[in-house]
């Protein structure tokens, strides 16, 4: 594969995208490929397009970039497609925190289950709807990479609608970097194994040479009380296996936590974080822009982000391992077929291959499946048409359901669909009878 071509859906997600590009122009074998971008904003796409062009120069590279508004034309003759859209955009983000916080239920993050989970897969689906048809004109043998959040609803249901589809997360790369600094090896030195669900998949094997550098980690607690107000910590405590993403999102998946509020100035919960960090990207666009604007330079750096990695693989044959959101197929045995997990995957020229991982830890599949009733109700809500299925979802969230009465639950999820109103899939704008 000579000159792939890569199409950035949503590449108005400028931050974003200007870390991808750093890290695929990084490559001498890439320097020459085809970057399409698409946004439907076009302020966004323009800057988008700028700072290509600037990484571009930087990196010595000479790819040939074009920008579209039309994303069935940005599609043509794909080989790769990434695809980092956020539906709404900050606005919803504040409706998704403003509207369940009037009910009493507290937040942090708000992209992968839970009320703003749901909604916001909600909003996403019909474009991936429009994603897929278009693929299948366009490019239907393109490796599909998913970036957007909630990353296991959205692979779900792209699963039934295009040919080739991983979804992608950095939090078990950074997962790992974090316990190799706290245990005090390199980073280049551990061998580690993880699976799960996105966000909540468990760290299996945590070796050196054949140290079990778990016991590294629980001294390293044992001599820090700081270090142990701390969600995640709390997890590994209790369940044996650390979890693989932040003690903000972790805090929001079980239903021990954010009910009360003594758990919360314990563990250092920052409720609300996410639209904190909404906000910031906000601000953080705005400066790009008026860097591009004015010619100011720009800050150009790599993120290790598994998408560049992966398209150099299948373009060199360089062999590597990345983890990766798929369809379960016997992958992990304990965690039900046809949903969607997290585990390692080997990538080569033949493409993405996921790794049969096995059983998890019981305790560790217990809180999983909990997440997968969120995700598969909420896939099903809208493969179906049924708004009540939407109640249902929130109704087995932990957060949720350990936080609100039913009634509770149902009159949030009303006060979303209105909220949301022709974002959502128009057999879920109705409100139900309870």
């Amino acid at each position: 594969m000579r000159n792939p071509k890569i199409v950035f859906v949503g590449a108005g997600s400028v931050v974003f995208t200007q870390g991808l590009l750093a890290d695929l122009l990084r490559y001498p074998e890439l320097s020459s490929l085809h970057l399409s971008l698409h946004d439907i904003d076009p302020e966004r796409l323009q800057v988008a397009e700028a700072v290509a062009h600037r990484i571009a120069a930087a990196r010595g590279a000479k790819p040939r970039i074009t920008a579209t508004l039309d994303r069935r034309a940005a599609l043509d003759g794909a080989d790769f497609v990434i695809n980092m859209i956020q539906v709404g955009g900050h606005d919803s983000t504040v409706t998704d925190f403003e509207i369940p916080a009037r009910y009493g239920l507290r937040q942090t993050i708000a992209d992968t289950i839970g009320v703003g989970g749901v909604f916001r897969a909600l909003r996403t689906f019909p474009v991936l709807d429009a994603l897929a048809a278009d693929m299948a004109v366009a490019c239907p043998d393109a490796l599909l990479m998913n970036y957007t959040n909630p990353m296991a609803m959205n692979v779900w249901y792209l699963s039934g609608r295009v040919r080739n589809v991983v979804g992608l997360c950095h939090s078990v790369y950074w997962t790992m970097r974090g316990l190799s600094d706290l245990v005090g090896v390199p980073y280049e030195e551990v061998v580690y194994q993880a699976a799960g669900v996105n966000h909540q998949a468990w760290v299996l094997r945590f070796e050196r040479e054949g140290e079990n550098l778990y016991d590294r980690l629980d001294a390293r607690i044992d001599a820090d009380a700081e270090l142990r107000r701390r969600v995640r910590v709390e997890m590994y405590r209790r369940l044996g296996h650390y979890p693989t993403e932040t003690s903000e999102h972790s805090a929001e998946y079980v239903p021990w936590l954010l009910r009360h509020a003594g758990e919360i100035d314990r563990l250092r919960i920052p409720v609300g974080e996410y639209l904190r960090v909404s906000e910031e990207n906000v601000r953080e666009y705005k400066r790009t822009r008026d860097a591009v604007r004015h010619g100011a330079e720009l800050e150009i750096a790599g993120t290790d982000e598994y998408a560049p990695q992966i398209i150099h693989s299948m373009v060199t044959g360089t062999p590597r391992v990345v983890y990766g959101n798929v369809v379960n197929d016997g992958l992990i045995s304990n965690l039900p077929d046809g949903s969607v997990v997290e585990v390692p995957c080997a990538v080569d020229a033949t493409g993405v291959r996921p790794t049969r991982v096995g059983a998890l830890p019981p305790q560790c599949a217990a809180l999983n499946r909990a997440y997968v009733n969120v995700n598969e109700l909420t896939v099903r809500a809208a493969e179906e048409g049924r708004p009540e299925h939407v109640r249902h979802a929130v109704m087995v969230d932990p957060n949720a359901s350990a936080t609100l009465s039913l009634d509770d639950i149902w009159r949030m999820c009303d006060d979303l669909t209105v909220a949301h109103g022709d974002l959502l899939p128009e057999s879920l704008r109705v409100t139900p009878a309870s």
